[in-house]
Parts: structure tokens; sequence; C-alpha cells
């Protein structure tokens, strides 16, 4: 989770490449598009800006539920009531899945309801699954913000409703969105269905994309008058050197297709503007070097994942890598130790990333003589 945070943090912020393709102009208030492959930021606009998140908040509804459910508080075929403050959202917002007190759905199928039917009705009923009151809920709702470092975040409710102080950024939804692809793979796949059937009243999934561009499988649309019309889109296309995915989040668009069509225009252009280059294959040793007072006389260092980078289209082959690292390397040192930094740079000097390396075999301290021989050796040195 930690080294997701960072990678996550990371990609959070627009990395320096030479003349960066410009983004195309958007009708959107704020927007942020990420390379989750490369874990860099390709374009943003005001993506700090705190603004009403409407629906977008059920990004962390959600999230927080598929942690409880991994955690076993809940499960998928576990029955909850409907409690009069459920059934008394149908009195405000259209987003509906349409349960009553009469009902007792299953989990999964508030998911479905929460997830592509938006349904505040849906989200209530979950949080007070979950956690036994709405207002519990929204403090691990605020709490995992807080864990994760989203500092233009707050959550009143976990509908999204307008509400004085509820809020969010185009970047932070960037990370709840990130987190639900990255951490819960199994149930991301609710996000792709394109409609939901349940008593009897079928209704669409409002991302429009879904049935628009077939490598687009979520996430999440919202609709307030404060916010505008907003929506996170993630694709997964197909190129020589494997799967690239791209997410973009659009806040304050004027209507639904506009914030289909914008976010189609960003997801187009991060992957015509962009390559995403393999600089190295996941466990493959990047560097091999000495180890003091360790069993072994050697340490094999390297990536926790595949090291991919985005750089502007055609520019794959103007890399350089350089390795720094801790000297001298003293045992003894755990698997999946940071050691060290590549740092990945243009010819022209230009930062492009940089991933931390890890101590791919543990290498345990030497005896007592070793050490001493090291120790000497070290002085000497």
């Amino acid at each position: 989770m930690k080294r997701l945070l960072a990678f996550l943090l990371a990609a959070l912020s627009l990395t320096a490449l030479a003349q960066a393709p410009q983004p195309p102009e958007l009708a959107a208030r704020n927007y942020v598009l990420i390379d989750l492959t490369t874990h860099k930021t390709l374009a943003e606009r005001d993506a700090d800006t705190a603004n009403d998140p409407a629906s977008l908040t059920k990004l962390m509804t959600a999230y927080v539920v598929f942690g409880a459910l991994r955690e076993k508080k809940l499960t998928l075929e576990q029955t909850l009531p409907v409690s009069k403050r459920a059934w008394d959202e149908r009195k405000g917002d259209p987003s509906l899945m349409f349960i009553d007190t009469t009902m007792t759905p299953k989990v999964d199928e508030l998911l479905h309801g929460l997830i592509i039917q938006s349904g505040n009705d849906a989200a209530v009923a979950l949080a007070e699954g979950a956690a036994g009151s709405v207002e519990n809920f929204v403090q691990l709702m605020n709490r995992q913000a807080q864990a994760w470092g989203l500092k233009n975040t707050e959550f009143k409710n976990v509908t999204g409703t307008s509400e004085p102080g509820h809020k969010s950024s185009a970047r932070d939804i960037a990370v709840v969105a990130s987190h639900i692809i990255t951490d819960f793979p199994e149930y991301y796949v609710y996000y792709s269905q394109r409609d939901y059937t349940f008593n009897k009243i079928r209704q669409d999934n409002r991302n429009l994309l879904l049935r628009r561009d077939p490598t687009v499988d979520g996430m999440k649309t919202g609709f307030t008058e404060a916010a505008g019309y907003c929506l996170v889109s993630s694709a997964n296309r197909d190129f020589p050197n494997g799967k690239r995915r791209l997410l973009s989040v659009v806040m304050g668009t004027a209507s639904k297709e506009a914030r289909a069509s914008e976010s189609q225009k960003l997801l187009n252009w991060g992957y015509t503007a962009f390559d995403a280059v393999k600089i190295f294959d996941a466990g493959k040793a990047i560097a091999t070097v000495p180890v003091w007072k360790g069993e072994a006389k050697e340490a094999r260092l390297g990536a926790a994942d595949a090291i991919f980078v985005a750089v502007p289209h055609g520019d794959g082959t103007k890399l350089q890598t350089q390795v720094e690292r801790t000297d001298p390397l003293v045992a003894p040192l755990s698997k999946g130790q940071r050691v060290g930094t590549l740092r990945v740079t243009t010819t022209a000097g230009a930062p492009v990333a940089e991933v931390p390396l890890i101590v791919q075999e543990a290498v345990p301290g030497s005896g007592l003589l070793g050490r001493a021989w090291d120790s000497l050796r070290l002085w000497i040195k």
C-alpha cells in the first residue's frame, strides 16, 4: 500500500518533459489525465481546485464498501435492511435504484445500484450496513482521504448531494479512482456494466463512453447545479509492448454530451501524443552491486514492477538511465528494501521518471569474523 501511494502521488505531479505536447482545448472547468501504466500526469487544468464533486463522491463510498468486503465485515450475498433515511432519498435527487423499506436487497445488488444507477438510496443503505450509520461511514471516507494525503477533499455525505464543505478536486478524485482500479480489481468490473435492472426498473449507465469506445471500461458520472456535468473515464488499450491504461477526470462541463465528448477527446489525445516505453521488465536486475558484511558479496537491485515511462510520441529512443544507490551497501538487507533510485532522463537531461530501486533477494549478515574483516576493509577504503 505504501509503495502504491508513493507511485500515485508521483503520478499526480506533472512531469517536466522536453517539448511536452500541448493538450487539446477542453470545454471543462477542471481536468486531469493520468497514464496509470507509467504513473505520470499527462495534462491538467486547475486540478487542485476544490469543487463540488457531485456523484463522483460515490467512488469513495464504493471504495470504503470494497474495503469492508475484503475485511469480511460484509459479504456480497448478505442482505441489508432499507431504512427510512435511505428511502427518503427519493424526495430529493432523482438518482435512485428505487429500493424501499419493505425490501432487503443484497450487498451485490446495492453495489450495482450505487455504481451503475448512481443510486443515492443505495449509497445510504450500504453506508448504514457497513458502518452502522451514515455519519460513521463519512468518518471512514474522510479518514481514508487523509491517509492518502488528499488535501482538497472533505466529505459531508455519501451521495454527493451539494452541501457546505463537501468538496474535492480533479486530482484527488483521480487518486480515489486509481486506488479502486489497483486495490480492488475484482470489483472494478461493476464500472463497465452498461445497464442494470432492479425491481423491474432498467436504468442505463450514464457513462456514454461505455457504448462509444470499446476500450473504455469505467468509471463514474456526476452532476449537480454547482458541479456541472462531471465524468471519470478509464480506458485500457492494446499496444505492441502491452496494455496501457489512461484515466481522465473532467469536471464542470455544460451537458451530458459535453462531459463524454471532452473526456473522449482527452483520452484520445493522451494515447496519440505520448508513448509508453518499457525500460525494464518486472523481476529483471537493473544493477548488481557489492555488499559488505553479508553472506553474499553482491545484491541484485531492481524495481517492484516493470518500468514504463511516458514520453512524447517518437522520443522513446532519446532516453538514458542512471542508478543512484546507497554506498557502501551493508548487510543485512531484506527483500524489497529500498536502497537506491533509477533516474530516467532525456538525452538533453530533462527528467522523465524516478523509480525506487529495491533489493530483489535478501542478504543476511555474515558471521562475526566476516563482519569484522569487512569493517576493517571499509575503514581502509
